[in-house]
């Protein structure tokens, strides 16, 4: 796959205590989000789906991506357009028989050389780089700081047919600069749109920060 991923990907849960789903997805679409995950380990299939439809329709009408975490199956149900997998949950050779070859899969990285098997013939059509910095939204996960980030930099243009790549893991206003200065020109964030006042300027001022893609 080769469609255009932009530069801002966004992850959130289902905004349960909040009740406001919708409302908050087509916010952080207008303020120029490129992709959207839902990611919540709490719900359930039927919750998820429900949940999904109303991604795809605002994605759609903003025409945007949208991404399902992890589960290959919900992914076919839903008719993702992208799935985005961990080191631990199906391979990416796997879901892509599953999904078949005009769906997007994405894959976490946290080594160099699980970046450089995402680099590889085969591997996924973008993968993230991270936890740059330790993140509550990952648990257990340690982070792996900007070196990472710099490997992936530095190895990311061997190729024409490298994949892109997204820095991952603690990133906000404060920290986005670092991220940028290391090498990274795309970045995926939860907290720094999920927990602000107002959605769709968190992405703008985010996008501020990052380089066009060249």
């Amino acid at each position: 796959m080769t469609k255009n991923l932009g530069r801002l990907y966004l992850c959130t849960d289902a905004r349960k205590n909040k009740g406001d789903f919708a409302e908050f997805i087509d916010a952080a679409f207008g303020g120029g989000v490129d992709i959207i995950q839902l990611r919540d380990k709490t719900l359930e299939a039927r919750h998820e789906l429900e949940l999904l439809e109303i991604l795809r329709d605002t994605a759609e009408r903003h025409g945007r991506l949208w991404a399902v975490n992890d589960r290959a199956d919900i992914a076919v149900l839903a008719h993702a357009p992208v799935l985005h997998v961990g080191q631990d949950d199906l391979p990416v050779d796997t879901a892509r028989r599953l999904l078949g070859d005009d769906t997007i899969i994405g894959l976490s990285s946290h080594t160099t050389g699980q970046v450089d098997a995402a680099m590889s013939a085969g591997g996924p059509d973008y993968f993230c780089v991270g936890p740059v910095w330790a993140t509550p939204t990952k648990p257990g996960r340690a982070a792996v700081g900007l070196d990472l980030v710099r490997h992936a930099a530095a190895h990311s243009h061997v190729s024409a047919g490298t994949p892109p790549w997204f820095a991952i893991g603690g990133i906000d206003l404060d920290h986005i600069d670092e991220v940028v200065e290391a090498g990274a020109s795309r970045v995926v964030v939860v907290r720094a749109i999920t927990e602000a006042d107002d959605p769709a300027d968190a992405a703008k001022r985010l996008l501020d920060r990052l380089p066009p893609l060249g």
